[in-house]
Order: C-alpha cells, then structure tokens, then sequence
C-alpha cells in the first residue's frame, strides 16, 4: 500500500472541515460493534466528533519540521549548552491507539546556529501528533533538530504516562516511562550527557 504523501492528508483534513466522511462511518460500524446504538441521542454525532477528534490529534502527518522551524534559525556565535524543558507533549499509542502525555527536555549544543526557543515545542508537535511510540518519537525529535542546526549534539528525554497502561492491562496509575535519544557531543562526551541530565532532572517538577 502507497504511503500518504502530505498533499493526501491535507486532503483529508479539508474534507472534515466540510463534514463527517469515511472515517465517521467506521466509527458508526464500531459503535454498532461494541453493541451501542449510533443512533441513539447521545451518539448521534459522535462519529463526526471522534473524526474531527483524530484529525486533530494526528495532525502532524500534515506538518513538516521545516515548517515548524521557518526562518527561526539564527547565526550566532553561542557555543554553551541551551536547555528548553518540560515542554508539554500529548500523542497517541499506536498499539492501542490510546493517548501517551508528559513533558519533553530537549538540549543543544550551538555550532554557529541557534533556533527561535519556541521552536522547539513545534517540532515535538510535529512527530507527536501522530501515531507513535514514545521510543521512536524520542529519536526523531532528536534527528530532526540535528538535521535542522548542524549543532555539536543534541540531547532529548520524554517522560510520559501511558493511558494503555493506566487503564487496561497491568492498570499501574502511577507509572512513568523515561526515553532518551543522544547525538553528537552528547552521545560521545560523557560530562556532557550527565551535566545535561543533572540539569534536567534538578530543576523540574515531574509531569
């Protein structure tokens, strides 16, 4: 099967902005499969709700990091560590399709470039807004900032709570899974890597 280019899921997103479509009337089958009545008060419009709903939540299949990026990047000779933490992230299980939320930590060592700060949170909403695992999301917001900077290194860490385990399954509430993904100096430079996951872990809260 093809893979979606981002002209298709513009489509697609045009097309709920004009009412429900196919995907309201998978919906509709599954409320009838779960036993409901789709025709009911309280669901008569759910499927279109719910395909509005996943439009939005999976909207990143229609944005690309150089969008979110535009012209925010900057010549500029700071060579220090730049640090933008607890950076809200909401996405969803691709296992399940249940929703995964914490906070995002992300690092960068300046090589002659520098990015707006609020940047930052676009390009993690880039890949969160999709069918992911938080592993590969960790790598990709990762990759995409080195590709983007051309900085000495990147440092990423997510810390999220999994719907699919509070709620199903093993229902452990007060589980955190922690990913990391490391490139450049931070990979290769250990006092590198611990300054920047001391610093991280000394000066936020928790989700």
């Amino acid at each position: 099967m093809a893979e979606l280019t981002l002209h298709d899921h513009a489509s697609a997103h045009r097309e709920d902005e004009a009412g429900g479509g196919e995907y309201a009337e998978l919906v509709r089958r599954m409320l009838l499969a779960l036993g409901e009545d789709p025709e009911r008060e309280g669901l008569r419009r759910t499927p279109e709700r719910v395909e509005k709903a996943m439009r939005w939540l999976t909207r990143g299949y229609g944005l690309s990091v150089e969008e979110a990026v535009g012209g925010a990047v900057f010549d500029e000779g700071h060579h220090n560590m730049v640090i933008v933490k607890d950076i809200e992230m909401y996405s969803m299980c691709e296992h399940h399709m249940l929703p995964f939320f914490g906070k995002v930590h992300i690092a960068y060592i300046p090589n002659g470039r520098i990015v707006g700060l609020s940047k930052l949170p676009r390009v993690v909403e880039v890949f969160a807004r999709r069918l992911q695992v938080q592993e590969r999301m960790t790598e990709q917001i990762a990759g995409a900032l080195m590709d983007v900077l051309r900085p000495e290194g990147v440092g990423v860490v997510i810390e999220a709570a999994h719907l699919c385990m509070m709620m199903r399954g093993v229902e452990k509430q007060n589980s955190k899974t922690i990913t990391s993904a490391m490139k450049g100096v931070f990979l290769e430079d250990i006092r590198t890597r611990e300054e920047f996951l001391r610093l991280v872990h000394s000066t936020h809260g928790g989700m």
